[in-house]
């Protein structure tokens, strides 16, 4: 599949910050916009999913302090396939063989 950027999130539930922004909350998935199901492979209309195009795959981990207030659970399915690993814990030989 081609880089398309981000995936934006598909979530269980919904509810609206201080300005009245939709945001995700319950279990939160991967999902690429024009596409019927998540990274995972759960499709979003049987699944019951709200799409959540405004919101951005990465801030749904509450260690980004984005749209995160609300989520309870990421799929680790989706964050495995979208490679939503931790920042800064990247693999790194440290003393490579000459």
């Amino acid at each position: 599949m081609p880089t398309r950027g981000e995936p934006s999130v598909a979530a269980s539930g919904e509810w609206r910050d201080e300005e009245g922004v939709r945001l995700p909350a319950g279990e939160a998935h991967a999902w690429w916009p024009g596409t019927n199901q998540t990274l995972c492979g759960l499709a979003l209309s049987r699944s019951r999913l709200r799409r959540f195009h405004h919101v951005p795959w990465p801030d749904v981990f509450p260690e980004s302090g984005g749209a995160a207030d609300e989520v309870r659970r990421v799929c680790p399915r989706c964050r495995a396939a979208a490679g939503g690993r931790r920042p800064g814990r990247r693999w790194s030989r440290v003393s490579p063989r000459p």
